[in-house]
């Protein structure tokens, strides 16, 4: 038992799926896995382990931005054993070629976080990227399902809500597809811990055109990203 993982010895998997949403942890243990069982609700974000295509499956809610997502990484990887993890959200495309419910696996991850600076000192950018065998492999289970994948850079940002129109621009232009929240802690915990992870999401909301899924197309969008993270954590 962790600080904020309620677990005991052996109940998670050392394969984990993050969603940032515990209701949607629980959505995905419970239409994907068989014989889930929750392990965990402390300050309610849910945890739970079932089987996938008969192999040991975790799915653990990590709250929204980095400081909730880092405590929940770094305690699943160094209490529990935990070796894989994918994250599976959603998030704001900023380029123009990037459609609404569209997924997109995140090669690396820039931030406008100070978290890599205070480790690594002013004088070093630290640039996380993904485990290259877990990119791979979801960018070959999309295609066998079907669903066009995006590939390339999203930005984790601290703030979900300011004004950084000019900061998208640029991003944008150096080949930035997304905003989100949590990558950039995930990448570098997991690097630091030689762990693997990656990072998929489902484009919710476009911010140039001010689009928006509606919460069915939310659910159709989420349902593909849930089942190509699946099929690659274990692949």
């Amino acid at each position: 038992m962790s600080i904020h993982i309620s677990a005991g010895p052996g109940d998670v998997a050392d394969r984990v799926l993050l969603p940032g949403d515990p209701l949607r942890a629980r959505w995905i243990a419970e239409t994907f896995l068989t014989d889930a069982k929750e392990y965990t609700t402390v300050r309610n974000m849910l945890g739970y382990t079932g089987t996938y295509h008969n192999i040991q499956v975790s799915v653990q809610g990590t709250g929204m931005g980095m400081p909730s997502a880092s405590i929940y990484v770094h305690e699943l990887i160094n209490d529990y054993g935990v070796r894989t993890l994918i994250r599976v959200g959603s998030c704001g495309a900023i380029t123009p070629d990037v459609e609404l419910r569209d997924v997109i696996a995140a090669i690396g991850s820039s931030t406008d976080s100070a978290m890599n600076r205070v480790r690594f000192g002013a004088q070093i950018d630290y640039a996380p990227v993904a485990d290259f065998d877990l990119l791979r492999g979801a960018v070959d289970q999309a295609a066998g399902r079907g669903v066009p994948m995006r590939v390339g850079q999203v930005f984790a940002a601290d703030a979900f809500y300011h004004n950084q129109d000019e900061t998208y621009r640029q991003l944008a232009e150096h080949g930035v597809l997304a905003v989100e929240m949590e990558t950039a802690a995930l990448y570098t915990i997991a690097a630091r811990h030689r762990a693997r992870a990656l990072t998929i999401l489902t484009v919710s909301d476009h911010l140039l055109t001010d689009q928006h899924s509606t919460a069915e197309e939310r659910e159709r969008g989420f349902h593909a990203m849930a089942q190509i993270g699946l099929d690659t954590i274990v692949a």
